[in-house]
């Protein structure tokens, strides 16, 4: 069975990642640095590492 591949562009990546940041209260700026401290809600730390994963996709895409 072929593993299944979800393909977003630049801009849904993008939305995706404002909308996580929305739902935590966070800037980017402010999640990074708590995240350098361990100063993350289990919540938080979720978003972030899906944050972590959206940007390396976007690095790519450069």
């Amino acid at each position: 069975m072929m593993p299944t591949v979800i393909h977003r562009t630049r801009e849904e990546l993008e939305d995706q990642k404002a909308r996580l940041l929305e739902e935590v209260n966070s800037s980017y700026e402010d999640l990074r640095d708590r995240a350098a401290t361990y100063n993350l809600s289990m919540r938080e730390l979720d978003v972030w590492h899906t944050i972590e994963g959206i940007d390396y996709l976007l690095e790519g895409d450069c």
